[in-house]
């Protein structure tokens, strides 16, 4: 399932589009590549799973059970950085 979100015009980075998405959960805040997104309290359980799907539809990854760090989902910066490594192989 692929996720049908805004895209950011004209050659969008991996950053730019995840946080695209994930900015659909913060109303009214802009959100920073380095910003925490759980510590802000905009996201809920249902958001990151939602998150996750995104992420595996959209990027064509598989996000395996030792992924699911809160580490890994903390930032755009670092959502994106797993997304490279695992297309990496």
């Amino acid at each position: 399932m692929r996720y049908r979100f805004a895209r950011v015009a004209g050659t969008a980075t991996l950053h730019d589009e995840i946080r695209a998405f994930v900015q659909t959960a913060f109303k009214g805040h802009a959100l920073t590549d380095d910003e925490d997104i759980f510590a802000t309290g905009h996201v809920n359980s249902l958001f990151a799973m939602e998150l996750i799907t995104f992420l595996e539809g959209t990027y064509g990854i598989s996000i395996a059970t030792e992924d699911l760090e809160l580490e890994n989902f903390s930032t755009v910066r670092r959502m994106a950085e797993l997304v490279a490594r695992k297309r990496a192989g």
